[in-house]
């Protein structure tokens, strides 16, 4: 029995860990009803977890550890799956739809066979009113509130509901939902769940103790870590292979400034008046500069054209569109529709049009692509498209929205061409209508001293009737900071070639150390690891100083999507790697590529680093923790990546190597046990935030589960007793390798490939 409990225990860990990983790709093609009926929600899948929780108690009775820590630690795992099982079997989940001024007592809920059907309530309730609080002066919802009438055996409750604001009644809890399009109604997710929410959370509680203790405890294995000979003998003398090539930026350093500008453009101090103006723009208020700087790199892949500044090229076409038409400024991604059509990477938008093939040439392949054929031609020509409406909507004035008009303490912001409110005073409406035309004419004379005169004057005009919708002073500051240093450019390109340096430089001291024996430190040596890390302070002083920036525009923590995670994981790695340097010189060489990589991918992938609003049900402190915590564990993950895959390579250089490779293996685990740690504190914070937001703290999303299915793989490499091959360091090196590809699927994967409500970030 003893000998065939360890293997099918293994078996069912990967069998569970396979399943939930198949899920979340039936999910993309079948739906989450699907997989919520037919696969979490399943008999065999619960009979699955029952069986690993059982074969796992077995098993760790006979092998039971001396340590309260590993002790607490799994309890805590059995814990959270009971209360699991209670919530699966004796929750009741539905929604209350209410009708302003209307009691109601029902409310819709799911049978045991996936049914909706109608329930009674234990109360009436009545709702008395619903409101969307909108950010000062856009159209992004700062919040949904409801606010009702409960009543029961004759007494009366009020209260109110919105995002992240729970109200109990009894032992059923309601959570904010959705509401009607005439703004009368809204609908309550409802949650009564007396056992199971108890019990998850008196899980949580010892799995967070347990974490902890894992890192403190004097006896654990962590803390003999610390003691180990080989970690303090062998961790210096160890350099990382890293094969990065330098793509090609984006246009960053494209080389067409040799030709001139053939249309016309307004002087640089008249267009950075024009910056300075406000606009609304991703649902937000911030200078116009914000809005030309993302305009022009969406046009030509960055955010100066030809010597001409951001504000240059939006005037630019804003006053001289036509000859603008002219300018081969749309850049081309490489594809099937440029390779088929033999164009240019960069091309003129008059390049389109052509009177003897019916006008706008690719029309007909963008129409075929919103009738269904998604082939990459047709999904080409549509991203050429929104260039092409974005340059019209400029040149027609639809998106410049620069005229603010505040009626009883409520903004909205106006373009020229928005039908103005017949309240507006008639002045106001005869400057709204009049003064890009005078504009236009002071363009075409080069009056640039008059045109700076009228700008001033919309300032001003701005500033008087903007009620409370413009950013402060300080916003304001940051933002022109932030637009004007490009972080995430500059800070890759130092990282990287910091690394490459600093790697090229280790194998020579190697090399020198093998030829001579000598395994002192030169004066060379001291003084180009403390110049390491005076450049690797410099790129986290930079860094943090990005997030600053970042942080004071959008008054929220920057860590609402996958650019600012990035930016966040970049930061915990040099942090971490400047601050563990002083022992393990390695580090500097390991911080500055993987943060380097961080913010390369940050800079090249389909990230948008624009600052926006965060949707109201992210705007939490527990998102905050969980995201941040989250990260810490994929940034900690990132460097045990780093030594597996350069014992890897010195394995492969050197056969002898096996001191290095202990030393490597040792360095790895001091990071894999805290990375742990914050991996499950923060997957738990996380559901904590989930269960005060939506009602439920595990909605099987694939983000939560791939999340899962990380720290499940990499919970393997804390267990050497039971996996002996796990000793061996170059086992143990190639074991994190592979591992490393689940936090690719977590992060990536999700994001691009299979969606979900996490991927945003």
């Amino acid at each position: 029995m003893q000998k065939t409990t360890k293997p099918l225990l293994f078996a069912v860990y990967i069998l569970v860990i396979v399943c939930m990983g198949a899920a979340t790709i039936v999910e993309k093609y079948k739906g989450s009803d699907f997989v919520a009926s037919y696969i979490y929600g399943s008999w065999w899948f619960v009979l699955l977890w029952a069986v690993l929780a059982a074969l796992s108690i077995v098993y760790f009775v006979r092998h039971i550890t001396k340590a309260w820590t590993g002790i607490a630690l799994h309890l805590s795992f059995v814990i959270i799956l009971a209360g699991a099982f209670v919530t699966h079997v004796s929750s009741e989940r539905g929604v209350i739809h209410l009708r302003k001024g209307v009691f109601t007592s029902q409310y819709t809920t799911m049978d045991n066979n996936n049914q909706c059907r109608e329930a009674k309530l234990p109360f009436e309730i009545r709702l008395d009113s619903f409101d969307v609080k909108y950010h000062a002066g856009t159209d992004a919802a700062q919040d949904y509130v409801s606010v009702f009438t409960i009543s029961k055996d004759g007494k009366t409750v009020e209260g109110k509901v919105s995002m992240n604001n729970i109200f109990s009644f009894g032992s059923m809890r309601l959570y904010q939902a959705s509401y009607d399009n005439d703004m009368l109604g809204a609908s309550l997710s409802t949650n009564a769940d007396p056992i199971g929410i108890p019990l998850t959370y008196t899980g949580y509680a010892l799995l967070f103790v347990s974490l902890v203790g894992m890192l403190i405890d004097p006896r654990g294995a962590y803390r003999k870590l610390l003691r180990s000979n080989a970690l303090k003998r062998g961790a210096l003398l160890v350099a990382v292979l890293f094969a990065l090539c330098t793509p090609k930026l984006n246009g960053a350093f494209a080389a067409d400034n040799t030709a001139d500008v053939k249309a016309h453009y307004l002087p640089e101090a008249t267009a950075a008046s024009f910056g300075n103006l406000f606009i609304l723009y991703n649902s937000r208020i911030c200078p116009m500069q914000t809005f030309a700087i993302d305009f022009t790199k969406k046009l030509y892949g960055t955010d100066n054209y030809k010597g001409l500044t951001a504000e240059q090229v939006l005037t630019g076409w804003m006053f001289w569109g036509e000859e603008w038409m002219n300018e081969p400024m749309i850049k081309l991604k490489s594809g099937e529709m440029k390779e088929t059509l033999q164009l240019p990477d960069y091309v003129s938008a008059n390049s389109f049009f052509n009177q003897e093939m019916g006008g706008y040439t690719i029309g007909p392949y963008v129409q075929e692509y919103y009738n269904g054929n998604h082939d990459k031609f047709n999904t080409q020509a549509v991203d050429v498209d929104d260039k092409m409406q974005l340059l019209m909507d400029v040149q027609r004035g639809v998106l410049l929205k620069i005229f603010p008009y505040t009626l009883q303490g409520k903004t909205t912001w106006l373009a020229p061409t928005d039908a103005l409110p017949q309240s507006m005073d008639s002045r106001q409406q005869q400057f709204v209508k009049a003064v890009f035309a005078l504009l236009h004419n002071e363009a075409i004379t080069g009056n640039y001293k008059q045109m700076d005169l009228i700008v001033e004057k919309m300032r001003k005009y701005q500033m008087s009737n903007a009620g409370t919708s413009l950013p402060t002073a300080k916003q304001v500051e940051a933002e022109r900071t932030y637009n004007d240093i490009p972080f995430a450019t500059n800070l890759f390109m130092l990282c990287l070639t910091m690394g490459f340096v600093t790697f090229m430089y280790t194998l020579a001291r190697l090399c020198r150390r093998c030829r001579t024996g000598n395994c002192y430190d030169t004066h060379a040596d001291i003084l180009i690891a403390w110049l390491s890390r005076a450049v690797m302070l410099i790129a986290l002083l930079s860094l943090s100083y990005c997030e600053y920036l970042r942080w004071t525009i959008s008054g929220t923590l920057p860590m609402a999507n996958g650019y600012e995670t990035m930016l966040f994981v970049a930061w915990i790695v040099l942090l971490v790697s400047l601050a563990l340097s002083f022992k393990f010189r390695i580090l500097l060489t390991c911080g500055f590529l993987m943060s380097g990589f961080f913010l390369l991918v940050s800079h090249i992938a389909q990230m948008d680093p624009q600052i926006t609003h965060i949707m109201p049900v992210l705007n939490s402190p527990l998102l905050s923790i969980h995201v941040s915590i989250i990260m810490m564990g994929f940034a900690l993950l990132s460097l045990t990546f780093i030594c597996g895959l350069t014992a890897i390579i010195v394995r492969y250089l050197n056969h002898n190597a096996a001191d290095i490779m202990l030393a490597l293996q040792q360095l790895s685990l001091l990071f894999l046990y805290p990375a742990m740690a914050t991996l499950g504190i923060g997957i738990f914070v996380g559901a904590i935030w989930a269960n005060v937001s939506w009602g439920e703290y595990w909605g099987w999303d694939p983000k939560e589960v791939w999340a899962l299915i990380t720290f499940m793989v990499y919970a393997a490499a804390l267990h050497p007793k039971s996996l002996p091959q796990l000793h061996k360091p170059m086992v143990y090196h190639v074991f994190m390798v592979v591992a490393f590809c689940t936090i690719i699927m977590t992060y990536f994967g999700v994001n691009y490939f299979l969606g979900g409500m996490h991927s945003y970030a």
